[in-house]
């Protein structure tokens, strides 16, 4: 048996100790396994999967009906922010499929109650907090770099123009560089900590720090599944975030066999 397919521990059970020999071809390994689970379940990945896609279609309607392109851009690039807590019930029912328990609506769903303790409630405060912070700071980085444009920070589709001029490039690029520091800080603080909070009872604060620990333990290896989930997620919100339906929940259940792994 695989270390992608090992059985449950039991979630009363102490914070496990992380890995440190993470490979490569465990991320191949844990992708394999996500699509397995979105094909064996697959009302679960496309339900959670058109939740992330409409709130990304509510996001660019409103942007794009009011002209708000100031608001669109820094709200598609910090959308992924969000993706670990709505993947809180993709986490479940790999865990259930895995646990060889009941694949119900109301266990799925339920677990972002978690254990009955507010922890992922929590830990969704501060995904939201952080996706309010990372637009307050993009539009920080606006005022910077176009303040002397003339282009208002509520200005229309007339700002695509100033965005190519060298005041435009300047500030796409060190918004671009800070949006990615905060993107990543936020992945170390997320993608062991849910899932483990999804199948412990431990505190988030415990769980932010097995994550921590596991970017400090295996770094290379997980900077290559931050940058597989960025060009996936990238490239599945270009067609209207349509693509979506299927990236978020082979990621979502993927990034569950990791966590099993890294916790083995």
């Amino acid at each position: 048996m695989s270390a992608i397919d090992a059985p449950q521990e039991d979630s009363s059970a102490p914070t496990p100790a992380i890995a440190t020999d993470l490979a490569i071809s465990d991320l191949f390994a844990a992708l394999k396994a996500g699509w397995a689970d979105f094909v064996a379940m697959p009302r679960f990945g496309l339900f959670f999967g058109g939740v992330y896609v409409l709130a990304g279609l509510v996001i660019g309607y409103v942007s794009f009906i009011g002209e708000e392109l100031t608001w669109l851009i820094p709200a598609t690039a910090g959308f992924p922010l969000i993706a670990p807590f709505v993947a809180v019930g993709l986490y479940e029912a790999s865990r259930r499929r895995e646990a060889s328990e009941p694949l119900r609506w109301a266990g799925v769903i339920g677990a972002l109650k978690g254990h009955g303790d507010d922890q992922i409630l929590s830990m969704g405060v501060i995904v939201f907090v952080a996706f309010g912070f990372w637009m307050i700071v993009a539009h920080a980085v606006f005022a910077i770099f176009m303040s002397e444009s003339g282009v208002s920070a509520h200005g229309g589709w007339d700002m695509v123009e100033a965005l190519l001029t060298p005041a435009g490039l300047a500030m796409l690029g060190v918004g671009g560089a800070i949006g990615a520091i905060m993107a990543y800080a936020f992945y170390a603080m997320t993608v062991i900590s849910l899932p483990m909070l999804v199948e412990r009872k431990v505190d988030f604060l415990t769980a932010i720090i097995s994550s921590f620990k596991t970017l400090k333990n295996n770094g290379f290896v997980m900077f290559a599944w931050a940058a597989i989930i960025a060009v996936v997620l990238a490239i599945a919100m270009l067609p209207a975030f349509l693509g979506l339906f299927i990236a978020l929940p082979v990621l979502g259940h993927a990034t569950w066999h990791l966590y099993r792994r890294v916790t083995r």
